[in-house]
């Protein structure tokens, strides 16, 4: 019987693509670069995905990868490389501002609430998302809130899910699922774990051999059917 649930929040209760769009399109023309293409926002979601993966493989440290991913990005766009710092800084912010909810997740964390304990395991930065989860409404909801920059360790690492489960005392790991977009970040971390896995997959990805997940969906609404059978 599933007890907990860890809920990933980028690509999975919220729709991240389109935070990153508005929130980049909005600093450009906050900063003076004039119209940011899709086909920019396509090179820099690539740039952005290649810098977080490198961070999961412990390649680089995150000021590293916040800042750099948006040094590459310019130099590949010809924008001067020096405003990256500043640029992140106001992007963490920014992404806050644009939330759209994935399949009603809103209604399906509120309409879990007090059937299981539901927690936030996230490598997005404090300052993102603590803004996101006010202005979402899942930070009243949840049991709990645990952020890789607070923990010191990232997802998949299991140090990570150690000190969570140091707060959460599961009873056995068997009773905790965690749901994610990420195989990378999330699906392994559940596998370093030893919990089980559901991989929120609403594009209908071909798995990996490597992986060997619990559940595969396509619609959050899906995790009620997993916890009710």
């Amino acid at each position: 019987m599933i007890t907990t649930v860890l809920w990933d929040v980028d690509g999975t209760l919220l729709d991240f693509e389109a935070a990153e769009r508005a929130a980049i399109r909005t600093l450009f023309k906050e900063f003076d670069l004039g119209e940011c293409s899709d086909e920019m926002l396509a090179r820099y979601s690539a740039i952005n995905i290649s810098y977080w993966e490198r961070l999961e493989r412990n390649e680089l440290t995150k000021p590293q990868i916040l800042v750099g991913r948006f040094e590459t990005f310019f130099g590949e766009c010809g924008i001067d490389t020096g405003i990256a710092p500043e640029f992140n800084s106001r992007y963490q912010l920014t992404l806050g501002d644009t939330i759209v909810y994935r399949d009603d997740s809103l209604n399906i964390v509120k309409s879990l609430k007090g059937k299981v304990k539901q927690y936030v395991v996230s490598n997005g930065t404090i300052a993102a998302q603590t803004k996101k989860l006010d202005r979402s409404g899942f930070g009243r909801l949840m049991d709990g809130v645990f952020l890789s920059e607070e923990l010191g360790i990232e997802k998949p690492n299991i140090g990570f899910f150690e000190k969570a489960f140091s707060v959460i005392k599961p009873e056995d790991p068997d009773e905790v699922l965690i749901v994610g977009d990420s195989l990378t970040s999330d699906m392994q971390g559940g596998i370093n774990a030893g919990i089980r896995t559901c991989w929120y997959n609403p594009e209908g990805k071909p798995l990996p051999e490597k992986y060997k997940i619990d559940h595969i969906i396509k619609d959050l609404h899906e995790v009620t059917d997993i916890l009710n059978s």
